[in-house]
């Protein structure tokens, strides 16, 4: 049977994820199983929606390759559209277990973080989200398996690795404000904010034209970035006046 790196590195962050996530539960005095579940079911909503924005942004190649949709252990997950799908599937299922809202998403922030910096690491081994070629770059990286997505033999940006970087700096900092929280959403906003920044300037290094872009030189996840950014500063204001308990 053959692992791929891809998904060893996806299945690492998740277990890792919900591991920090169910001993928070149990300081918290909640039900740890309820934290688990909940983890299977942003799994595989994230999954999907990620794949599923993949392909929305990249249609003439899986029009033509229509098999081609279930090989996600080969790349091809946009971690944007694992929230739209994902933010849902949240909602539905701490509304329907009687689960605190805010409460419960200020758990799975760090998780999130140290989970998608495990994630990037399984796209370096990939090739996927790959950067511009940098030729003069000490640290550049050069990709030679022509099984990898990403250009062959030439120096790239390792833009995997920033994020990957950028989103553990991003838990560090969660698990650390975790010790000063004085209001529920805390955490998940502060997750928002640093991530849309992480996310908005690794974009310019990027490579992959087949992301999608909203205007020249300006990412569909760019502009997400910036959409998400906002919310979550205007949210973060909002629930710190409301002092929101659950």
């Amino acid at each position: 049977m053959t692992i791929h790196t891809y998904g060893f590195f996806v299945a690492m962050g998740f277990l890792i994820g919900i591991y920090l996530a169910t001993r928070q539960a149990r300081k918290e005095g909640l039900s740890s199983q309820k934290i688990v579940d909940l983890g299977f079911y942003i799994l595989l909503a994230s999954i999907i929606g990620s794949r599923l924005f993949y392909i929305v942004v990249n249609p003439s190649h899986y029009l033509n390759n229509p098999l081609d949709i279930l090989k996600i252990w080969e790349g091809g997950l946009v971690f944007y559209g694992g929230v739209l799908l994902g933010i849902p599937t949240f909602i539905w299922y701490v509304k329907r277990n009687n689960m605190g809202l805010w409460r419960t998403a200020d758990m799975f922030a760090p998780s999130i973080a140290i989970g998608h910096a495990f994630g990037r690491i399984g796209c370096f081994s990939a090739g996927c989200c790959y950067g511009k070629i940098a030729e003069s770059l000490p640290w550049s990286v050069i990709f030679s398996n022509p099984e990898c997505l990403a250009p062959l033999n030439v120096p790239l940006h390792p833009t995997q690795l920033y994020e990957a970087g950028g989103e553990t700096v991003n838990f560090l900092i969660l698990i650390t404000l975790r010790k000063y929280k004085s209001f529920n959403g805390q955490l998940i906003s502060a997750y928002i904010l640093i991530y849309s920044l992480i996310r908005f300037t690794i974009e310019f290094f990027r490579g992959d034209v087949n992301r999608g872009f909203i205007i020249e030189n300006l990412s569909v996840a760019q502009g997400i970035s910036v959409l998400m950014f906002l919310v979550a500063a205007i949210g973060f204001f909002i629930l710190r006046r409301k002092k929101v308990k659950s």
